[in-house]
């Protein structure tokens, strides 16, 4: 019996990664880390120091020390601002996932949401543009956890906040790393290719489901939970 809805963010709920993988690709090579904006697709879900750590191991031989990875990932927020307001602010919210966050909440579902980020403003943000869908106590973000994705912790962690097991929810995630997480967790798992990578990355993870954009999902929602519902 289907009872909750696990959401990554960007990429799923906000149209945010053009403007992280611009900020990724220029400070990490602006650091001597040559990185470029498929690479910060394909790396997407990881924690910010995960995905520097993942980096400088490869061109430093050594893992960030926490200055360095604090300096950077400063840096990056700051060029990801400024990429934000050259083009119009905020990142907009992703077509199609209001309707699908509607949709769950018809079915009576909770809704989780399970992000690397660690922004301070996130449940503004998106009590904004998505008002009474999310609470902090249905929220994992970066901070709340020691291992990101791909390891299955924040999903794990999801589940236990929803109370529920993962036989009782489904994962909406847009990244490859992001669904070998869930999958690792031992959720089935919604893939919305909303970025520039090959739909077989997701498939090849374990994706239960493809589908091109949250548009598409909304479209096809209730042939998804249909079946997940009855048990």
């Amino acid at each position: 019996m289907l009872r909750a809805i696990l959401f990554d963010m960007d990429g799923v709920l906000f149209d945010s990664m053009p403007g992280h993988a611009f900020a990724w690709a220029k400070v990490m090579s602006e650091y001597g880390l040559p990185m470029t904006p498929e690479d910060a697709f394909e790396n997407e879900g990881r924690t910010g120091i995960g995905t520097i750590s993942i980096f400088t191991q490869r061109y430093w031989n050594r893992p960030a020390t926490e200055e360095e990875a604090r300096e950077l990932y400063c840096r990056k927020t700051i060029v990801f601002n400024e990429y934000m307001a050259a083009h119009g602010g905020e990142p907009p919210v992703m077509p199609g996932a209001a309707e699908v966050l509607n949709k769950v909440r018809a079915h009576g579902l909770m809704r989780v949401l399970v992000t690397g980020s660690a922004q301070q403003s996130l449940l503004t943000r998106l009590e904004q543009h998505y008002p009474g869908h999310f609470t902090s106590e249905l929220m994992v973000t970066g901070d709340d956890v020691r291992y990101g994705k791909p390891n299955p912790e924040p999903y794990l962690m999801g589940l236990k906040k929803a109370g529920a097991t993962a036989d009782e929810a489904l994962v909406v995630e847009n990244a490859p790393l992001g669904v070998r997480a869930a999958v690792a967790a031992g959720i089935r798992t919604i893939a919305v290719n909303t970025g520039p990578l090959a739909d077989r990355l997701l498939l090849d993870e374990g994706a239960t489901w493809l589908f091109p954009s949250m548009q598409a999902l909304a479209e096809h929602f209730e042939e998804v939970v249909g079946g997940e519902e009855e048990g």
